[in-house]
């Protein structure tokens, strides 16, 4: 088959990529569909640019989506690479060889954010990442809990948010925020107990970037 194509692995069955966007789900007006329980209705989309593609994530699943094992939100995609949505298995083909082969996609942080908001999005995305499956970001109130504050103060947090990172109104925007945070780099998962550094002895300074502790600033 000439050009990028998607090869689900259950059936074998051949798929050639759209040229902007392939949808891939288990619904019935999806571009690859996956009969598969643990994928949901629409579940991920491959996206082309130029000689480039990259898969990402809608943040609809509880299984998420993985490349060569690893759990993505958003990943730049080479020719041959493994593709698991759920406990559904496909194969990329037809990509033109790269220099930046397996790369995550660049992205870059021009927004500038307030400690509680920063606060938010770690409360926010803590849900979805500590676990090897995928599951929903944490709601207002959830997060209200965890900080200590008014879930209305939560919301207008949420709000600014939306705004600093261009979520546009509509279905799981809260869901979107979260996977565009991921994908920034700005949450990230937690290391179990036994691999999170001691604090440290009286005197000595702890890691690098680390605050000592006080009273929550707020």
């Amino acid at each position: 088959m000439e050009g990028p194509y998607i090869q689900v692995s259950s059936t074998g069955v051949t798929i050639p990529l759209r040229p902007e966007v392939t949808t891939i789900g288990r619904g019935e007006h999806v571009d690859v569909r996956l009969d598969e329980p643990s994928v949901s209705q629409l579940h991920a989309e491959i996206v082309r640019r130029g000689p480039y593609a990259y898969v990402a994530d809608l943040g609809l699943s509880r299984n998420g989506t993985r490349v060569n094992g690893r759990l993505v939100a958003r990943r730049v995609l080479s020719d041959g690479d493994v593709l698991t949505f759920g406990a559904a298995r496909c194969r990329i083909g037809g990509l033109l060889a790269s220099g930046d082969s397996g790369a995550d996609l660049p992205r870059t942080v021009s927004v500038e954010l307030t400690r509680r908001e920063l606060d938010v999005i770690a409360a926010l995305c803590r849900p979805a990442m500590s676990d090897d499956a995928f599951v929903a970001p944490a709601t207002a109130r959830q997060i209200a809990a965890e900080l200590v504050v008014t879930e209305a103060a939560v919301k207008q947090h949420l709000l600014r948010l939306y705004s600093k990172f261009k979520i546009p109104e509509g279905l799981n925007r809260r869901i979107r925020l979260a996977n565009e945070v991921m994908a920034l780099g700005l949450a990230r998962p937690e290391l179990p107990e036994d691999q999170r550094c001691a604090p440290p002895e009286p005197g000595r300074p702890g890691p690098p970037g680390s605050r000592p502790a006080g009273p929550d600033r707020r």
